[in-house]
């Protein structure tokens, strides 16, 4: 029974790892990328006959041996990624190795019926400098780990709320490890077919665990991971990919990914087409190159006018033209499937049309003259016992100010001496810089985004464009653009309510950059005020936080009333939505 068990862990076709191997050597460097692998020099041989007959002909066109390496990733990675998505297909399809595995994981852990098995993996968990072949179950609640070797049983049971970190590491013994850390010990599990599925699996399970006990917000959001026992694979991995796009491209959290295509877009900047992928959403369409950081392209459906078809042809294979409201054109070609693709993208777009009829550039060429809202005052109609008469007569002056329509940096100027020349003359630097990027790349949300652009950020923005590339690289321009007078009415429904955070709101009023003069004036504080009253107001569950007056503070600086609302709204809700917050939980991670 002994010798059975052993062989069972050690023989399984599943466990096996390929001994043979394809790598990839640039001349002179000792670098190796693994290109194939093979159980048998049959398998491998064939890996080999397919690489001559449709990959190594075609490197004669390129002169330069980095091009040559880039290329063959480039074409071994697209032909890994369809791969794998295609034996997840089968996975889903053929459950019966699963069933298999199942009545194995409620026999060795004899966990409650209601612990559900997510997936399940063979590898090796590593006792100091020893590998112990085995099974890692992931369920709901638990990473588990079977292994019977020699006569030998080794049980894990690590609960995920237990852990207190995950990480791919590698040493000189272990290629590509993944880490469990626990208050009191660290495990290591290596030898995975596919590590990165199972590492991106087990992220999910401990965040989602995490979440359920320290956080119900998100899970407004994903309705479908509220019941612990409807919980699939399949469920994981779209959550971690709708995660990695909405992170990736800086997006709400509210964004649905539906599709993701190859394809290749036409980049003006370096006269070729960019291979790369296009991923669609609820409104938007995104593009990401291959090659990391070449080119990337946000394209809101609000700014959309047209989206066509053209004449398919040997050179433009599968072309599709998406005209924009600056005037601008995308082209894609390569898409796969373009007359469906085509056709749910007109739907979404005339779903967004009809649903926000007031576009940017109407918002944009709005009469700044004219009042966004009445009365401005936020505690107007306090009847609190701090509210004394000075209050009341500041409350009354303060209602006759019209919200900020430009910036107070506009309007407030620090003094400074002929010691500030050099500084100016540094700005002038940057800014002529940026106008040389917008005239070749664009200055819209729907710019190409380059390794340029992290270049110049990594300089300095110069003051006089801070606020508006902040609306751009955070994308709260979207939200200003489709909430046409939403900070309005939040300003006049906020006005008057006296609660704990406005108390805290007033009491930090005068602690948010008291050096500046824009903050040593009413009308600085009332903006501020206002500011941080309508966004308590907007998220009761964050409310008020301290430090949030002097993120503000600053963000009122460069940015006009409205668009640093939304500015901190991007902050708070989607750029560290964890950090503002009562418990702090983003703090202490």
């Amino acid at each position: 029974g002994r010798l059975v068990g052993a062989l069972d862990a050690v023989l399984d076709s599943n466990a096996r790892v390929a001994p043979f191997r394809i790598l990839l050597q640039v001349p002179g460097s000792q670098v190796y990328s693994a290109i194939a692998c093979g159980a048998t020099v049959e398998e491998i041989n064939q890996h080999w006959e397919w690489l001559e007959q449709n990959l190594l002909h075609t490197l004669s066109v390129f002169d330069n041996k980095e091009d040559i390496v880039s290329f063959v990733k480039g074409k071994v990675k697209a032909l890994i990624a369809e791969e794998t998505s295609s034996k997840l297909a089968e996975q889903e399809e053929d459950p019966e190795k699963f069933r298999e595995a199942l009545v194995k994981f409620e026999s060795r852990f004899n966990f409650p019926e209601a612990e559900k098995l997510i997936t399940y993996y063979s590898c090796c968990c590593w006792k100091g400098k020893v590998p112990r072949q085995g099974w890692l179950y992931l369920s709901i609640n638990h990473l588990c780990f079977y292994s019977f070797f020699l006569g030998k049983e080794l049980k894990l049971v690590i609960p995920w709320f237990e852990v207190q970190k995950l990480e791919r590491t590698s040493n000189v013994f272990m290629a590509d490890t993944v880490r469990v850390t626990t208050a009191n010990k660290e495990r290591d599990f290596s030898t995975f077919l596919n590590i990165a599925e199972a590492f991106r699996i087990m992220e999910q399970l401990a965040d989602v665990t995490l979440r359920r006990l320290l956080d119900n917000e998100v899970f407004e959001l994903d309705p479908g991971l509220q019941d612990p026992t409807q919980i699939t694979k399949r469920d994981l991995e779209a959550r971690a990919q709708n995660e990695f796009f909405r992170a990736f491209f800086r997006l709400p959290r509210k964004e649905k990914l539906h599709e993701v295509l190859d394809c290749s877009l036409w980049t003006p900047f370096s006269r070729c087409h960019t291979a790369g992928r296009m991923y669609t959403s609820d409104t938007y369409i995104c593009f990401a190159s291959k090659e990391d950081g070449c080119c990337n392209v946000i394209i809101p459906l609000r700014e959309v006018i047209t989206i066509e078809k053209m004449e398919d042809t040997s050179l433009l294979p599968n072309p599709i033209i998406i005209s924009i409201r600056s005037k601008t054109a995308f082209q894609f070609i390569e898409l796969k499937d373009r007359d469906t693709l085509v056709e749910n993208l007109l739907q979404r777009l005339k779903e967004v049309n009809s649903c926000n009829p007031a576009h940017y550039n109407n918002l944009k060429n709005r009469n700044q003259n004219t009042p966004v809202f009445g009365s401005t005052c936020a505690f107007k109609d306090c009847e609190s016992g701090d509210v004394g008469r000075e209050d009341k007569s500041e409350c009354e002056k303060e209602s006759s100010y019209l919200p900020n329509a430009e910036a107070l940096r506009s309007d407030f100027h620090q003094s400074g001496g002929a010691g500030l020349d050099f500084g100016k003359s540094r700005e002038q630097i940057k800014e002529s810089l940026w106008d040389d990027h917008f005239v070749e790349y664009g200055r819209t949300v729907c710019m190409f985004r380059t390794e340029k652009i992290r270049k110049l950020v990594a300089m300095g923005i110069p003051e006089s464009l801070r606020g508006q590339l902040w609306l751009l690289f955070s994308d709260a321009a979207t939200d200003l653009a489709l909430h046409p007078g939403y900070y309005a009415h939040l300003v006049e429904a906020s006005l008057g309510r006296c609660c704990m955070a406005t108390e805290e709101i007033e009491r930090d009023l005068h602690r948010s950059l008291p050096e500046h003069p824009a903050f040593q004036n009413e009308t600085g504080i009332a903006a501020l005020r206002r500011v941080l009253t309508a966004y308590a107001h907007r998220n009761p569950r964050i409310g008020y936080c301290q430090s949030m007056n002097i993120l503000t503070s600053v963000l009122l600086l460069y940015a006009k009333e409205e668009e640093a609302f939304w500015l901190l709204v991007a902050v708070c809700e989607r750029m560290l939505p964890d950090y503002f917050n009562h418990r702090v939980i983003g703090e202490l991670v």
